[in-house]
């Protein structure tokens, strides 16, 4: 049988460059070695290049996306894109790749810049009567009047850039006075900030994929942050306990799995996604969706694949064909 081969792309141009390489390896190490030829694209802002196993660095020839290993030039039958952040996760990547004409395992490139900007994404899903936080939008620059967005929002709540992953740029803010630091904070990654009233409730996380044809909810996972939310300390640094399966009602699991499959299809998205949920007054409300979600070892994708009964070269192998189908 002849195999296929599969340019595993990592890295990106965001402060998540570190966990997308993880992600990254993590894919590497779990593809089916009967079915795939792996290579490891890092795409980096100094250049792109194909990664041997021996370190050597290879410049990937982004006219039509091939790389010339000892005279052969090696062209691809699909891309497992596990970039978090821009250019993966934003839509750029995906454009690029359209244009070439090599099919990739994550969603096209409009709905990856729709979901990548939380306030449009979220402006799109409550009109499919999806719940969620009140919320209000500041620009760099904006003159801001705090005691307008205290009387919508409610404090707490939660100031974040518009356009960032891995809770880069977010802060909780409890006083009037917090206020200026958050807002800089959050423009340090993106020019748009987005403030969210704060949430009182469990939060979940729910993977999406879609399986031969058909679109899954993977085993809803509970995050219990030690932290005052889910940072990026939470998330990396164990200051967070994950549970999965949650520990909540089989009608909040089938309610919050049932939003999590809506969200995806409303939003035609593609492969593996997560998205983020808090039960507020016991009803699911939409945080986020994450398009290229991490795929290391501490990620919470491959908690639920586990929990699921499949294993990772089950998962990557479903994705991969999908795509290339």
């Amino acid at each position: 049988m002849h195999k296929k081969n599969i340019a595993v792309l990592m890295g990106g141009y965001s402060s998540e460059v570190d966990i997308s390489l993880l992600s990254g390896k993590t894919v590497m190490k779990h593809l089916d070695p009967d079915k795939y030829e792996p290579y490891a694209i890092e795409v980096l802002r100094e250049g792109w290049v194909c990664k041997l196993a021996d370190g050597t660095a290879i410049p990937v020839n982004k006219d039509d996306f091939t790389v010339m290993i000892e005279d052969t030039v090696i062209s691809f039958h699909c891309v497992f894109n596990t970039i978090h952040g821009t250019p993966g996760e934003d839509g750029l990547i995906q454009a690029y790749l359209d244009l070439v004409e090599v099919p990739q395992t994550t969603c096209g490139f409009y709905q990856a810049a729709l979901t990548f900007n939380k306030r449009d994404c979220i402006s799109v899903l409550r009109n499919f009567g999806v719940k969620t936080a009140v919320n209000y939008f500041v620009n760099k620059g904006d003159v801001v009047d705090v005691d307008v967005i205290i009387e919508k929002v409610g404090l707490p709540c939660f100031v974040k850039a518009n356009r960032a992953g891995s809770s880069f740029g977010v802060s909780k803010v409890y006083t009037k006075k917090e206020f200026p630091a958050a807002l800089e904070k959050s423009f340090k990654e993106d020019d748009e900030a987005i403030i969210e009233s704060f949430l009182d409730g469990t939060e979940v996380s729910v993977g999406v994929i879609n399986l031969d044809g058909e679109v899954v909810a993977l085993p809803v996972t509970e995050i219990v942050s030690e932290n005052d939310f889910f940072d990026y300390d939470a998330k990396y640094l164990g200051k967070s306990q994950e549970i999965t399966p949650a520990r909540i009602t089989k009608e909040q699991t089938k309610a919050v799995q049932e939003m999590a499959i809506k969200v995806y299809k409303v939003l035609k998205l593609k492969g593996i996604t997560r998205a983020e949920y808090i039960f507020h007054n016991g009803e699911p409300h939409f945080l986020e969706v994450n398009t290229t979600p991490g795929l290391s070892p501490a990620s919470i994708i491959p908690q639920q694949a586990k929990v699921a009964g499949m294993t990772l070269k089950q998962l990557f192998t479903g994705v991969i064909e999908t795509a290339i189908s």
